[in-house]
């Protein structure tokens, strides 16, 4: 397993991050790491990486514990932060090659360098100084600076913040290369990137864990309906409680309803609808999708 994390607890003071957290990673496997915010997403990809210590719990990487081998294991992830960090007033291929000493390339430094420029579509801006780049561009630079020393594994939170939809397509066709070779944890609040680029997918709420599945299963996480139904005026909640199955509704505009239920409850709906004289103009069955899932678990 690349990254272990065994019942991982985070406190800042009283309020608690991480609760309990558990969960493993194979050997070249795009994991998409998914809550909202406030969930502990960021916390825990600082653990992984030995930037933050965890309260309690174990965190392993390529099999070295992170609190003990902490120096080690920083040579073997890269690492791209939420808020990329760049020094704004070196140039591209500066900023590179300083990388490049710090995790001490020697003669590969060179080459390393030319190798990410290359990679990241970072040719036309290296003699730019990061200062003057747009957003997407230096969110290029992070990403070469998070590959340059060849690690094993990649953590990279919120990666195509800022990018136009043709640097996503190419940014996400660059993660799904790397994952090929490399273990790949992805943070990111874009549900068709994920859905895109992921083998595995896991969602955490409140620093627990709250789905692990493999992306081409991502319907069966939670076996639910949701219906979107239009009445011609408002309906009391009240009519819709005596139907066995219903788990939750939430009120909309224009007379409009959202029912999440166990099973699929449309019949007992309409005869609802029926008996008590109300106009019921449509109900919809709500294709589910991992954004929707999301909302779900999350909610």
């Amino acid at each position: 397993m690349s990254i272990q994390v065994k019942e991982v607890s985070k406190f800042y003071g009283k309020q608690k991050a991480l609760d309990n957290l558990s969960f493993e990673i194979s050997d070249a496997e795009v994991v998409g790491f998914l809550g909202p915010n406030g969930a502990g997403k960021s916390t825990m990809m600082k653990i992984i990486t030995g930037f933050l210590p965890q309260s309690s719990g174990e965190v392993f990487v390529n099999g070295m514990n992170v609190t003990e081998h902490s120096l080690e294991i920083r040579k073997q992830i890269g690492y791209l932060p939420e808020h990329n960090p760049l020094y704004l007033d070196l140039y591209v291929k500066e900023y590179l090659e300083y990388v490049a000493g710090i995790y001490k390339l020697g003669k590969k430094k060179k080459q390393r360098v030319a190798e990410m420029i290359d990679l990241t579509g970072l040719g036309l801006e290296q003699n730019k100084k990061i200062g003057a780049l747009s957003k997407g561009y230096r969110q290029r630079v992070g990403l070469a600076q998070a590959l340059i020393h060849d690690p094993k594994v990649l953590i990279l939170d919120e990666p195509t913040t800022g990018l136009d939809p043709n640097q996503l397509v190419e940014v996400r066709q660059l993660i799904q290369d790397i994952g090929k070779e490399k273990t790949v944890m992805l943070s990111t609040h874009i549900m068709q990137e994920v859905e895109a680029i992921c083998q595995r997918v896991l969602i955490i709420n409140k620093g627990q864990l709250v789905a692990d599945q493999a992306s081409n299963s991502i319907h069966s996480i939670k076996e639910s309906h949701v219906f979107d139904l239009q009445f011609t005026s408002p309906v009391s909640k009240v009519y819709f409680e005596n139907i066995e199955g219903i788990s939750h509704i939430e009120a909309l505009a224009d007379n409009r309803y959202q029912i999440s239920a166990k099973s699929d409850v449309r019949e007992q709906i309409f005869l609802m609808a029926i008996s008590n004289q109300l106009v019921l103009i449509e109900m919809k069955a709500q294709e589910r999708n991992l954004e929707s899932i999301f909302h779900e678990l999350t909610r």
